[in-house]
């Protein structure tokens, strides 16, 4: 793609190629150190370990991901990287199905919006916009619009780490800080319970699991809860409105608002 995949790894996926090349990128771009990566992975031990639905609910700190073998020497580690875990989902959809139950029906979807690749993705040649970044960006815009909020309003965020990489560039392109302030976010602290949002309560895909076609409605599932006060150990206090972002290579992206009565 660019002189940033010069060298690459042999032997390697192309997930982990691709986000180890945006990672690289944001890093030459920005300055952006490796701890930094570090940090998100070890806040989603912290937060994996009050889910008891998580796979790995060990908490980790930011030297013992630096430790881990390296994947990608300089880049990635191996901790960096969400572990093929296997899972499954299953929605009822049916109005009278829960009018017979009593349930719930006090949230609403404010916004949503279904993005692709677009011309920008791969005429730029940034691994950055291959990884999602500017489709991510572009269905965020419209569901804030959707929903007349912005992401100044949003309480928590479960969204699509993969990579510890692919989450500090989902917090550019969601809107929660400027392009290269993500390492900024995260050392003030602001990605986690106590700071501005709460990002990945449940552990995200990096300690909850990622079994792909069954992530989305774990992150509905996730959110669903918080704003029905119903999260237990990591209830994220008063929350009333929600995004998930979940994006797939090659390529699309959704993203969704939940806003509570």
């Amino acid at each position: 793609m660019t002189d940033q995949l010069v060298g690459r790894p042999e032997g390697l996926s192309n997930a982990i190629r691709q986000f180890a090349g945006a990672g690289m990128a944001h890093m030459k771009k920005y300055g952006t150190k490796l701890e930094t990566f570090a940090k998100i992975r070890a806040k989603a031990s912290r937060h994996a370990a009050r889910n008891p639905l998580a796979v790995f609910r060990n908490v980790v700190s930011t030297e013992d991901v630096l430790a881990a073998p390296m994947l990608w020497d300089g880049v990635l580690t191996r901790l960096m990287a969400c572990p093929p875990t296997c899972g499954a989902a299953a929605l009822i959809v049916s109005e009278s199905f829960a009018k017979k139950r009593g349930l719930r029906k006090s949230v609403t979807i404010g916004g949503q919006a279904l993005t692709t690749d677009l011309p920008s993705t791969y005429d730029a040649r940034d691994m950055i916009r291959v990884v999602g970044f500017n489709i991510t960006q572009s269905a965020a815009k419209s569901a804030y619009e959707q929903a007349g909020i912005g992401p100044e309003n949003i309480d928590v965020i479960e969204l699509h780490d993969c990579f510890a990489q692919d989450e500090l560039l989902s917090y550019e392109a969601l809107g929660l800080c400027d392009e290269g302030g993500g390492e900024k976010l995260i050392n003030d602290g602001n990605n986690t319970f106590g700071g501005k949002w709460v990002v990945n309560p449940s552990g995200g895909l990096l300690s909850k699991g990622h079994p792909l076609g069954a992530t989305g409605l774990a992150q509905c599932y996730e959110l669903t809860q918080q704003l029905h006060g119903q999260a237990g150990d990591r209830q994220v206090a008063g929350a009333k409105t929600a995004l998930a972002h979940n994006v797939g290579l090659g390529g699309a992206c959704v993203v969704t608002v939940y806003q509570a009565a």
